[in-house]
């Protein structure tokens, strides 16, 4: 049985992890760096700015593009440590756990990121290239776009973002139940909520205030969350009949 640590041990083994995490953004950060111009070419190619397609990519201040450059490879570095990070958060909590939930919070982690990654390609590949045409191409006639780098990265950045944490949904009511905190049944009956959530989250998420684009958006949020209620229901399944076995004992 392992020796329980005292609170300045506690604090100790806080700031070693912690010191790991702010190693491993500033290696990502660095990495990151050396790519920045394939890292705003990549996010703004749905937008057709990268090639001239959708318009012209201008910046407007001395700094700008240097702010740009360094705040995509801070974020991008941070996507690269996050595997690290979430680890360490891991590790610091797993010893207060028990066995059962210790094995749930390491199956947790690739789910994260798979998760993760999935909801930054929905935004990426599915609901951006239409809503960026849609505000390029409206008006056209009237004005030619000259678009500011800082605008299109951030707005990208923050949809691609936010899909990303969207489609944690699932994995967020699944420990959710398996910690006994909610049940399945409450989730359910949270489902009517859901469908206004998920359309003012889509209005708050898409840079477009048409309802196709919001409707891409609430649609998968509204999957996702029905998957999250079933699987809330297999880990109720899962913790009943580890309690009935350890009653067993």
């Amino acid at each position: 049985m392992a020796r329980e640590l005292s609170f300045t041990e506690h604090l100790g083994e806080l700031r070693r992890r912690l010191l790991v995490c702010a190693l491993a953004l500033v290696v990502g950060t660095g990495v990151s760096l050396v790519f920045y111009r394939q890292i705003i070419e990549f996010l703004v190619r749905p937008s057709g700015l990268a090639t001239g397609a959708g318009g012209q990519l201008i910046y407007t201040e001395v700094t700008e593009f240097l702010t740009t450059a360094f705040k995509v490879s801070v974020l991008a570095g941070f996507v690269l440590a996050l595997p690290i990070v979430i680890y360490q958060v891991i590790m610091f909590v797993a010893p207060g756990l028990t066995p059962r939930e210790r094995r749930a919070l390491f199956g947790f982690l690739p789910l994260v990121l798979v998760a993760f990654l999935a909801g930054m390609s929905f935004g990426y590949f599915v609901l951006t290239p239409p809503a960026l045409n849609f505000l390029l191409t409206f008006g056209e006639d009237v004005a030619t776009p000259l678009i500011r780098v800082s605008n299109i990265v951030n707005l990208m950045v923050r949809l691609l973002f936010w899909m990303g944490v969207s489609f944690e949904t699932p994995l967020i009511m699944f420990m959710l139940a398996q910690l006994g905190i909610v049940s399945s049944r409450r989730l359910a009956r949270f489902r009517r909520v859901w469908v206004v959530v998920a359309f003012v989250l889509g209005a708050l998420i898409t840079p477009t205030f048409d309802p196709v684009n919001q409707t891409l958006v609430a649609l998968p949020l509204l999957a996702l969350y029905e998957f999250g209620v079933l699987l809330a229901r297999l880990a109720e399944r899962g913790r009943r009949k580890a309690e009935a076995a350890i009653a067993q004992q």
